[in-house]
């Protein structure tokens, strides 16, 4: 029988691993083959079946003992904190964003930096990658620990490679938006983003931890 914990590394692997190959090297030759509605399909199932396959090594791979600290309040506190960040960063990516394939990326990429972009030109790729530190930061129990490497490596060198496909595929207009905006967040941006993406990432974060299977965020203490 295999080991719970080996199947969710190759799960995690497979995931990560599929989605860097048809996003980028694998992408135009499946294209090409498959044409671009079928390579969407295809890459959607790859997608699907490698995080179902994440999710139930999840279920199946015994929680633990953490490795380092405690699950008590400071730690969640800290995690709760860097959730509602993350949850901020998402919402806020979802309107304007000229990473996003949508008509008009291009005129997007050529305005002033607003909103979460003030930021990082990489909002819901942070977003992703701080979700991951908040779980690792308030379980690091061997299982979460696999997953969260996982979906951080994906966020953070995923969006390194596609400031290389955008730049490829936008040309001037991503090299504007590079040289107006920062791979690294500047955290220090935050409070100047606005209200909206505000009200849309409390609204998440509250939702998702009410959702959470733990009592997490405000709810743990609710």
């Amino acid at each position: 029988m295999i080991d719970p914990l080996a199947s969710l590394i190759a799960a995690s692997i497979a995931f990560v691993g599929t989605h860097f190959a048809m996003s980028h090297p694998l992408r135009a030759p499946m294209v090409g083959v498959l044409g671009a509605g079928g390579f969407m399909i295809a890459y959607s199932l790859v997608s699907a079946a490698t995080m179902a396959w994440m999710y139930f090594a999840f279920v199946a791979t015994p929680a633990g003992a953490p490795l380092w600290g405690d699950f008590g309040d400071g730690v969640w506190i800290a995690a709760s904190i860097v959730t509602l960040i993350a949850m901020v960063l998402f919402a806020g990516s979802l309107v304007g964003n000229p990473a996003l394939p949508a008509p008009g990326a291009a005129q997007a990429a050529r305005k002033p930096a607003h909103g979460v972009f003030k930021v990082t030109r990489h909002p819901m790729m942070w977003g992703f990658a701080l979700w991951a530190l908040a779980h690792l930061i308030a379980a690091p129990t061997p299982r979460t620990i696999v997953v969260t490497l996982a979906i951080g490596v994906l966020a953070l060198v995923g969006a390194h490679l596609q400031d290389r496909k955008k730049e490829a595929l936008m040309g001037d207009a991503w090299q504007q938006w590079e040289a107006k905006t920062s791979y690294w967040p500047r955290l220090h941006r935050l409070f100047s983003i606005g209200l909206l993406p505000w009200i849309g990432g409390i609204a998440i974060w509250l939702g998702a931890t009410w959702l959470h299977s733990m009592a997490a965020g405000v709810w743990r203490w609710i």
